[in-house]
């Protein structure tokens, strides 16, 4: 039987828990934001709305499903990339984003992110913290998101493939069934399919002195 060594306790383990939790938190404060300009979500995200247009759950709910079935996949594959950022991340992330907007629903002005210029003036911002969060949580290096987890056990299977277009091919095929299932799919999608990956590492080696 295959030995389990999830939810190790790798060196200065506080400190990598604090990050994955500051992470998941602000991962989900930026996935709020995106969600409301309407200028497309991450890949998954943008699957999960296609998914709650078909049937009647919340964003969080329903993420925390997919990510449920995604996590199977990763139980038989490799338990190697489950710890206590993958629990984190599929739990949390989603229902945050409802939280958030719960909230801005009960602040703002009906229709205040229908304004263009409010919608521009956000995108930025909104697309820093969002991949902020996910490389604090991701640098912490206790365990991986199902939905990230995938494309590094399908890099494994094809080594003669640079990671970077594993991880592109994956995000794209997210990409694709979100639009096909009616998610919100834009700009913001395209982007994040295709230089997350380089930027996240960017930021991994500058957030890496919190756990050296």
């Amino acid at each position: 039987m295959k030995k389990l060594n999830w939810f190790a306790r790798p060196e200065k383990f506080r400190n990598r828990l604090i990050m994955v939790i500051l992470g998941v938190l602000i991962q989900g404060f930026g996935l709020s934001w995106l969600i409301e300009i309407h200028f497309g979500t991450d890949p998954c995200s943008a699957f999960t709305q296609g998914v709650i247009s078909h049937i009647g759950l919340t964003f969080g709910t329903a993420q925390l499903l997919i990510n449920l079935i995604l996590f199977i996949i990763i139980f038989l594959s490799d338990t190697s990339l489950i710890g206590f950022g993958t629990i984190a991340n599929m739990i949390f992330i989603g229902y945050i984003s409802d939280t958030c907007r719960w909230i801005y629903s009960r602040i703002f002005p009906a229709h205040f992110f229908e304004s263009m210029p409010v919608r521009i003036c956000i995108l930025l911002p909104a697309l820093i913290v969002f991949i902020f969060g996910a490389a604090m949580y991701m640098t912490a290096a206790l365990g991986t998101s199902p939905y990230d987890a995938i494309s590094f056990i399908l890099a494994k299977k094809v080594p003669h493939i640079p990671f970077k277009y594993v991880r592109i091919a994956w995000d794209t095929s997210f990409l694709l069934l979100g639009w096909i299932a009616g998610g919100n799919v834009g700009p913001v999608t395209f982007a994040i399919a295709f230089f997350l990956g380089p930027v996240i590492s960017w930021e991994q080696k500058k957030l890496a002195v919190f756990i050296s």
